[in-house]
């Protein structure tokens, strides 16, 4: 599957488009928006003339078979995901899925079929795999710089936000039936599908989740344990009722070890026994644009640079569901 130029549209025009992802498109050589959707025709209609986008639709059938649209970007919560992944790819359209990739790892595994049955490719919205700030620190972990890889630690806690506490008002993003869990599915995908791309899939998961502060049906409190291909071990923490907010990552090796964050822009530190070293990045205006731009040159060369697969997001979704299981 080859194009000149990838004509894109997207299912669910909403936030996440607005900035992270949608202007993206029409910045990238060789790309162009050429469609949106939305339920809510108006919404749609206001999208595509802000953002200078020639055709809007508030039915995601007439996208996905528009013949102007060459993929389809599903930027909708993860409840519906599987189901456009698969009129998409019966329509003959690469699909750009938003993360998580589904509720669970029985629809990531439908979804993947139902592509690789119509020759389609299946990209996920992991954008973190493309950015500089994650590439360095791939680059020192291949550079041996902490020695061999002993185990890697990940905390995160918030404060409860306020859009959780009205109970009548719930935001989709926890409410298992649309998101396949709470916040952790959310906000632990990135850091474990980071996790995934720098030190290799996991092979072995324990995990316990909880719902302490009672503010919604979702878990709100998850612990896990991993055990990696490589053998290296893992474990994080994440808690979203806590008292203040707090995201860190160590890869621990045997020379050193490198600390980071998966949301904030705080410098990336190596500490070893020479002292510390440290690089700061800039986050991309458009943080989507660098993930995007190798999807492109996929579908423009026939190459197959993305790092961010339909195969690569289930296994992040696997992992999770082996943490939560105890809890649903």
């Amino acid at each position: 599957m080859k194009f000149d130029k990838v004509r894109w549209g997207i299912i669910g025009c909403g936030d996440v488009t607005e900035v992270k992802s949608g202007p993206a498109f029409q910045k990238i050589n060789n790309s162009e928006l050429v469609a949106v959707m939305r339920r809510t025709g108006e919404l749609a209609k206001d999208y595509a003339k802000r953002h200078d986008v020639p055709k809007w639709y508030d039915d995601a059938d007439e996208l996905i078979n528009d013949p102007d649209v060459d993929i389809v970007y599903i930027a909708t919560p993860p409840g519906s995901h599987k189901e456009y992944t698969i009129k998409a790819a019966k329509a003959g359209k690469p699909v750009y899925v938003e993360k998580p990739m589904a509720r669970t790892f029985e629809e990531c595994q439908e979804m993947i079929a139902a592509c690789e049955q119509a020759g389609v490719p299946l990209y996920v919205a992991y954008y973190r795999r493309a950015q500089e700030r994650f590439l360095k620190i791939k680059e020192l972990l291949a550079n041996g710089e902490v020695g061999e890889v002993r185990f890697v630690s990940s905390t995160q806690y918030q404060k409860a936000r306020k859009d959780v506490l009205d109970p009548e008002r719930l935001p989709w993003r926890v409410q298992p039936e649309l998101a396949g869990g709470g916040l952790f599915y959310d906000l632990a995908s990135h850091t474990l599908d980071l996790l995934d791309f720098l030190l290799g899939p996991i092979k072995s998961v324990q995990g316990f989740a909880s719902n302490q502060a009672v503010y919604y049906r979702a878990e709100d409190i998850v612990t896990g344990t991993y055990l990696f291909e490589s053998g290296i071990h893992g474990v994080g923490n994440w808690c979203f009722s806590a008292f203040d907010d707090v995201d860190v990552n160590e890869i621990v090796g045997s020379k050193g070890k490198i600390t980071f964050s998966t949301f904030e822009n705080e410098p990336i530190v190596l500490t070893t026994a020479s002292g510390t070293e440290q690089w700061s990045f800039n986050r991309p205006e458009h943080v989507h644009q660098p993930l995007v731009e190798t999807i492109v040159t996929d579908l423009t060369t026939g190459s197959s640079k993305c790092p961010s697969t339909g195969v690569t997001g289930a296994r992040t979704n696997w992992v999770m569901g082996e943490m939560v299981k105890n809890y649903y």
